[in-house]
């Protein structure tokens, strides 16, 4: 909710308030610069704070500190940005809230592995991408219908992220790590550990592959959707319709997730599952690329909820099963947590890139048909995990 409502309303609003004159396309771009910067923060950040928490000896847990750290710069960062009204502060503000995000989901990741039976990932892991939809749409709902304005906005989604994160940071068991067992952090040793070989490992190389794929594919189908419908279908009601877009995602991305999650594990299978879910993705990317409509878009927007819930909850059991060393699950699901976040932050810079110069929206849902099918066939090569 605290992430994805700024990148779908708030943050697009709250930059073409400040860019008044000019063509629709300045604001795609200014909107897609401030993403790409704080993007390149979240490059850092994820692996840094898993490499952290992996050595921390908190007597609250390894992973519980940066949890509540990373919620509370999270938090105060979005209440700072809905004061600004320079485009330069924005970045700012918006560069610090995306590494509180990151701070944040990169302990609560490695805890899913930490604590969750393999056999159990896939179910549980639904229960981090279901509420994910439910959260961008309770968020939309609230900044435009109660707490309408930018800094009512954007103080309304802080504040339930500090009251939505406290039980779990309270109550939720997190063994501290006994001291001497991790080896000593150094520079060197950090940075090293960034990299990790896809020739050694390269079923975690082709995990992380098609996560990077099938998340610009699917950033690039949703982050501009709003300009899509204010400037591509010239939509009188752009933001309404918006929020039924996102009903309509939400519903589908929470059934698929819940049934996609616990069905692979029963079965046991992962592999499948993430392969149907970018070709459903490319799929919905080309239904919106040659048939520009609004009931269309509606379809496309079910057909994009059915493959981005199945590939949230299944993929995130996937790639918690290529680790390369259970000793850095932190760091290593820090980097996979790359592959989702970045691709969020360029993909307005991109899509903006695509719309002026490679044949407008048309240009910007065939770009992301071909990543979501690229995806597909990087999962198909992973082969330690059916």
């Amino acid at each position: 909710m605290a992430q994805l409502t700024p990148v779908q309303l708030l943050l697009p609003l709250q930059v073409e308030a400040e860019l008044t004159t000019g063509h629709w396309t300045d604001s795609v771009v200014a909107f897609g610069v401030i993403s790409a910067i704080a993007g390149a923060f979240a490059l850092l950040t994820f692996p840094l704070t898993g490499a952290l928490s992996d050595r921390t000896t908190s007597r609250f847990g390894r992973r519980r500190p940066w949890i509540a750290g990373g919620t509370l710069l999270f938090a105060a960062s979005l209440v700072l940005l809905g004061l600004q009204h320079d485009l330069v502060l924005v970045g700012l503000f918006w560069s610090l809230a995306i590494i509180g995000f990151c701070v944040l989901s990169a302990a609560l990741t490695a805890l899913l592995s930490d604590q969750v039976p393999v056999g159990q990932r896939g179910f549980a892991s639904s229960f981090i991408s279901a509420p994910q939809a439910v959260g961008l749409i309770l968020g939309v709902l609230l900044a435009t219908a109660l707490f309408t304005g930018q800094f009512l906005g954007y103080t309304a989604m802080a504040v339930l992220l500090v009251a939505l994160v406290a039980p779990f940071c309270l109550w939720v068991p997190d063994v501290p790590v006994v001291r001497g067992i991790r080896p000593p952090l150094t520079l060197r040793s950090l940075v090293e550990g960034f990299w990790v070989s896809p020739l050694a490992h390269p079923d975690f190389g082709w995990t992380l592959l098609s996560r990077v794929l099938v998340n610009i594919g699917n950033a690039l189908g949703t982050t501009l959707l709003l300009y899509f419908l204010m400037f591509g279908l010239n939509d009188p009601n752009a933001e309404d319709d918006l929020l039924v877009l996102i009903v309509i995602y939400t519903v589908f991305v929470v059934l698929a997730s819940m049934i996609a999650g616990s069905l692979s594990d029963r079965l046991g299978r992962r592999r499948v599952f993430v392969l149907a879910a970018a070709v459903l993705q490319a799929l919905a990317a080309l239904l919106l690329a040659f048939v520009p409509d609004l009931t269309v878009t509606m379809v496309a927007a079910a057909l994009l909820g059915l493959g981005y819930g199945s590939f949230l909850s299944v993929d995130q059991a996937l790639a918690t099963q290529v680790l390369p060393d259970p000793a850095s699950r932190g760091k290593d699901l820090g980097i996979m947590n790359i592959a989702t976040a970045v691709p969020q932050a360029v993909a307005p810079l991109v899509g903006a890139a695509v719309v002026t110069w490679l044949g407008g929206f048309t240009g910007l849902f065939l770009v992301s048909a071909i990543f979501g099918f690229a995806g597909a066939l990087a999962v198909s090569r992973v082969r330690s995990v059916r």
